[in-house]
């Protein structure tokens, strides 16, 4: 099952099953109340794509737009929603990965001084879990 999660102008973000399960886990686990919610931030991550940090909060913080998605509080900032636009957000926990992993289509933005400073371009799309 996928979850679309509108973002208003600049389009929608999809969560899995499986990312949602691993939101409401750590809600409930997180000891803050059963009006908690799960607070996901983005950032760009230059040559990687974007980066991802989550906290588990007793409400949304300024700025949060707050998304109802099947008894989960799901706090996102506005300023991040160019950032999510299209962005595919899944959970893994296996040996080699766990955690959030991000499948952004848009191709991840690196700098020419980035390259000269040896630094390797990833490919574009492919995830980043924070």
């Amino acid at each position: 099952m996928i979850t679309n999660v509108p973002l208003g102008p600049v389009g929608s973000f999809t969560l899995t099953a499986s990312a949602l399960a691993f939101m409401r886990r750590m809600v409930r686990f997180g000891g803050h109340g059963p009006n908690a919610g799960f607070r996901f931030v983005v950032s760009p991550g230059g040559c990687s794509g974007i980066s991802s940090d989550f906290s588990i909060e007793v409400g949304p913080g300024e700025g949060d737009a707050t998304f109802a998605l099947d008894g989960l509080a799901l706090f996102v900032p506005t300023a991040t929603f160019d950032l999510l636009a299209s962005v595919a957000v899944d959970f893994a926990d296996t040996p080699t990965q766990a955690g959030l992993i991000l499948v952004d289509p848009k191709p991840a933005s690196c700098t020419t001084e980035a390259a000269k400073a040896g630094l390797v371009q990833l490919q574009a799309g492919r995830p980043s879990a924070g």
